[in-house]
């Protein structure tokens, strides 16, 4: 069987670890963990980072989730949108355009002629108004879905933010393939001029449902 680049990698390394003569180094991890704050001041402290990185934000209700989600893709004129197997249906049953199921079997580059992609998500931070992916969760999907469209429609509960960085991290699995967004896809050229949409969605739009 022929070894993946990740095997291949991680067999490098552990062979030069071997020939090595050095002590092992053990790593601090003395982070501050188990901070929490009531739910209207981490609603808020994420709402804040998040608009900072020009993100647009919605809040709604169980209750109100397909109405807003409706509102949002038809601000954004998205017609046809593309969607994990596992989004909730309910989400998007105000919307009347056409949803298409993404697969595997899916060619990235057929993902570009998508308005917009809507996916859940696995857990947030607050304090870095940072959204994380976990690729194996059936309602967010494979990496390409909310990288190639230009238009990323996230779905955040608040039960899943949390105040930091470790806090967050501890609620993911490290062998699953996750992926940190913070605002829209954005770098700046030599002359310091902001470009948006360069290695992803150049619009990020995110729905935080406040109950469920």
């Amino acid at each position: 069987m022929t070894a993946t680049a990740r095997e291949t990698v991680l067999r490098r390394v552990r062979d030069a670890l071997a020939l090595s003569d050095g002590p092992e180094v053990t790593v601090p991890r003395g982070y501050r963990t188990g901070r929490s704050l009531p739910d209207e001041e981490r609603l808020a402290l994420f709402v804040d980072r998040l608009v900072d990185y020009r993100a647009q934000v919605r809040t709604c209700t169980a209750a109100t989730t397909a109405a807003v989600l409706a509102e949002v893709l038809h601000t954004h004129g998205a017609r046809t949108i593309g969607v994990p197997p596992g989004l909730d249906p309910a989400w998007l049953a105000g919307f009347d355009g056409e949803t298409v199921t993404d697969s595997a079997e899916v060619p990235a580059p057929s993902l570009d002629a998508l308005d917009g992609v809507v996916t859940g998500s696995a857990v947030s931070c607050a304090e870095t108004g940072t959204i994380f992916l976990d690729g194996a969760a059936a309602d967010q999907g494979r990496r390409a879905l909310t990288l190639v469209p230009d238009l990323h429609v996230c779905v955040v509960e608040l039960s899943s933010v949390r105040t930091g960085v470790p806090e967050a991290v501890a609620q993911l699995t490290p062998e699953h393939p996750i992926t940190l967004i913070s605002g829209p896809s954005a770098t700046s050229d030599i002359e310091l001029e902001r470009v948006e949409g360069v290695h992803g969605p150049r619009t990020l739009a995110v729905v935080i449902r406040t109950d469920r």
